[in-house]
């Protein structure tokens, strides 16, 4: 990959190496319409998905809707890999509502488990900028010398940062602080989706109220 901002394939087998690039985008529009598809399942129609054309602002994709506006990093790795950290552009945390996402995944790209690292909607991303905790990236390549150089821009963090999400509805809670809910209607003839928050994620719903996603 060209960018840490970009999904993050591991290679195993000979499919996965040799597509590796028809992969990622194939996973990118897979998570993608599940995320459009939850919300739409939820009555919210409103959803712009947008992309940076200069890869350069550690995030790869622009969930917005009416209220919320997040920009999402995405990793991806196969469900048995050994991934213990992911690289992290700081400038993702300038933005508002920043978050990373790895999606784990099985030969037939079937998606999930997911590992989240982000705060409430409308709340920066955790800080990662004490180096005692999130170590300097390194260049992937050595110079002359045969020394990496330190990325200053770029933090690693653990996976043991992240927390584990095993649905995509999950997920949606995390991003936009609310989930699909199939909750009891007093009144027979309301047949609307309801958005409901379930309390999956670590951010408190005081977090949420503050931020203005619940009234």
């Amino acid at each position: 990959m060209a960018s840490d901002s970009h999904t993050e394939l591991i290679m195993e087998g000979s499919e996965h190496s040799l597509h590796s690039s028809q992969r990622e985008v194939l996973l990118e529009h897979l998570f993608t319409g599940e995320v459009m598809r939850q919300l739409w399942r939820a009555g919210v129609y409103d959803l712009e998905v947008l992309k940076p054309q200069v890869d350069d602002g550690g995030y790869d994709l622009v969930f917005e809707t009416s209220s919320i506006v997040r920009h999402v990093q995405l990793k991806s790795t196969k469900r048995e890999s050994k991934v213990s950290y992911v690289n992290v552009n700081l400038r993702l945390a300038a933005k508002p509502s920043g978050c990373v996402l790895i999606i784990k995944f099985d030969d037939e790209l079937r998606l999930g488990p997911f590992y989240w690292f982000g705060a409430a909607p409308g709340e920066r991303l955790p800080d990662i900028t004490d180096i005692r905790s999130f170590k300097v990236a390194k260049q992937t390549r050595a110079n002359s010398q045969g020394t990496k150089g330190e990325r200053p821009n770029v933090r690693m963090v653990p996976l043991s940062k992240f927390q584990k999400l095993d649905k995509i509805e999950d997920v949606i809670e995390c991003l936009f602080g609310t989930s699909f809910s199939e909750a009891p209607r007093t009144d027979p003839s309301d047949d609307s989706p309801k958005l409901t928050p379930l309390g999956v994620c670590r951010f408190a719903v005081a977090d949420l109220a503050r931020a203005g996603v619940l009234t």
